[in-house]
């Protein structure tokens, strides 16, 4: 699904736990109203990575077992 730049400005957006309040770059999740999921970067947040939560799953269990490096 596509969403304009009005719609995304509208999610509730949430910095990462790992972020301070000084921090100006960090990684940001929302989730949208079916249910997908959206990373962004602060400093750039008109672009938006949007996934699917069983996708981000699988990403993130591959980083924690160190599958991309």
């Amino acid at each position: 699904m596509s969403y304009e730049r009005s719609e995304m400005s509208r999610l509730a957006w949430q910095k990462s736990s790992f972020s301070t309040h000084q921090d100006t770059n960090c990684v940001e999740v929302a989730t949208g109203p079916e249910g997908q999921v959206h990373l962004r970067e602060s400093d750039r947040p008109t672009d938006v990575l949007t996934v699917a939560p069983t996708r981000l799953r699988v990403l993130l269990e591959c980083v924690k077992a160190g599958g991309l490096g």
